[in-house]
């Protein structure tokens, strides 16, 4: 359960002729992957809500302290996709230092995280369409079933596209990007016209008390010390750390493709560290103009979006501007959610903790079958399942791969100190301690509910893998060397 597969054979099992990926990808096709999954609509939503109800103008702040957390992990991301070229991401670092078992945990993990975020984003690309529509939504009610119908509608486009090549993923993704940093860019010039260095003032608004969740919906660091019930001031700022932390979830897909990149050992931390300075460059911007243009006391609600600050002003067909932005924004951030499954899916396949013949490439050096797979899943959940409170679950299972990738880095340093890094995290192993607090924090900061669901997911991952995986494992097949 514990034996780990070498990274010299993880690298061999890539040159095999039926389960090669093709080597396409440059530094700044990975660049783009990475902004176009981080960069959604949370842009043109989330930094309005968290200024309103949470730290005020002092949101800009709370993204710096979030991209700098976030830093701490892609530092661990990037030394092990330089040191170990090969698809799964996660999976596969965890497999050369922790083995198969805990491999398989974190691919179970990958697969909450991946496939039910392209899911939900799915469902919100859909609300963002009917609105330029003129409809209430684009579904249609199927007796006492209500089909999310444009939510199925992009993940069939978007599995055609990924089928047919990375390289052309990466091309629509592009202009999609281009798009989306084009909405963004006019939004910043329009919304400095409005912008006023008095709404500024304070940065840190005094704390104040706030209403939160109780019983299960509280986080777990309420729910154990009872503190934490408060907006506003210090404590609220670093909540909103924790709470914008999640617009930067996604630059760990980057180095799911790192096996289909030309120059892996530096064209993947290229990759990853361009698209984390791009977004949080964007995300500064966009904060301190949209506290300029109001006063954050006027962005409190749950409906509070940047179109609300511009409808304050008069502008209120920038809202139709923004939800262009966004539909681009969504759409590139389902399709690399659902290449960053097909890749995990691919690795565990290759090492038969799946079905093998799931690994199999088309003649566009392409996973079909796995993809057409996660497709199928993706549109059901899509199409047929209302979430709610379910979407917390991405972000836990985010943070948890963080946690062992950042462990992984020490591990490996002192078990195969003589392998090549083309990227080395410096100061070991302080950064990755840093990471895993910072992830910790960040974790214990989500409610009780999501806890017991990621406990109950990781429970049904156990039973998969003593029942299937762990009597299918190519490694476990092998002897050993």
């Amino acid at each position: 359960m514990f034996r780990t597969k070498s990274v010299e054979q993880s690298i061999k099992d890539t040159d095999e002729p039926d389960t090669k990926l093709r080597r396409d990808l440059t530094a700044w096709d990975l660049t783009i992957f990475g902004v176009a999954v981080v960069v959604g609509a949370g842009i043109f939503t989330l930094t309005a809500r968290t200024a309103g109800d949470v730290a005020g103008p002092a949101v800009s702040l709370a993204f710096v302290f979030a991209a700098i957390a976030c830093g701490l992990s892609a530092l661990c991301y990037a030394e092990f996709a330089s040191t170990v070229p090969v698809a799964g991401s996660a999976y596969t670092f965890s497999f050369a230092t922790f083995g198969e078992f805990i491999a398989w945990v974190i691919g179970w993990d990958l697969m909450l995280e991946f496939a039910l975020a392209a899911a939900v984003v799915s469902k919100g690309w859909s609300q963002y369409l009917g609105e330029l529509l003129g409809m209430e939504s684009a579904s249609v009610d199927l007796g006492p079933i209500t089909f999310d119908w444009g939510a199925v509608a992009l993940i069939a486009v978007l599995a055609v596209l990924l089928v047919s090549g990375t390289k052309l993923s990466s091309r629509v993704s592009a202009v999609a990007v281009a798009i989306k940093l084009g909405v963004i860019l006019l939004v910043v010039v329009m919304g400095a016209r409005y912008f006023k260095a008095e709404n500024l003032s304070p940065y840190i608004p005094p704390s104040q008390p706030s209403e939160s969740g109780e019983g299960l919906r509280q986080s777990l660091f309420s729910y154990f010390t009872g503190a934490g019930h408060s907006s506003f001031g210090w404590y609220g700022l670093l909540a909103a750390a924790s709470l914008v932390f999640f617009a930067f979830i996604g630059f760990d897909i980057v180095a799911t493709t790192a096996e289909e990149t030309k120059n892996p050992q530096k064209a993947v931390p290229r990759g990853i560290f361009g698209s984390l300075i791009i977004v949080t460059i964007l995300y500064v911007a966009v904060t301190v103009v949209l506290t300029g243009m109001v006063h954050y006391s006027d962005l409190t609600g749950k409906n509070a979006t940047l179109a609300t600050a511009f409808a304050m002003h008069g502008d209120t067909w920038v809202k139709n501007i923004i939800s262009v932005g966004a539909l681009a924004g969504l759409t590139t951030v389902v399709m690399v959610l659902y290449l960053g499954q097909t890749r995990v899916l691919f690795a565990m396949s290759r090492d038969g903790l799946v079905p093998r013949a799931l690994s199999r490439t088309g003649k566009n050096g392409t996973p079909v079958r796995i993809t057409v797979i996660v497709g199928v899943v993706c549109a059901l959940l899509a199409g047929f399942v209302d979430f709610g409170t379910l979407e917390e679950m991405v972000n836990i299972g985010t943070l948890f791969a963080f946690m062992l990738v950042s462990i992984g880095v020490i591990i490996l340093r002192r078990t195969r100190p003589d392998l090549e890094r083309g990227f080395r995290v410096p100061f070991v192993p302080v950064i990755p301690i840093l990471a895993v607090l910072a992830c910790l924090w960040l974790m214990v900061n989500l409610s009780v509910e999501t806890w017991l669901r990621f406990l109950v997911w990781m429970a049904i991952g156990f039973v998969v893998y003593f029942a299937y995986s762990r009597r299918h494992s190519v490694l476990r097949n092998t002897p050993a060397e």
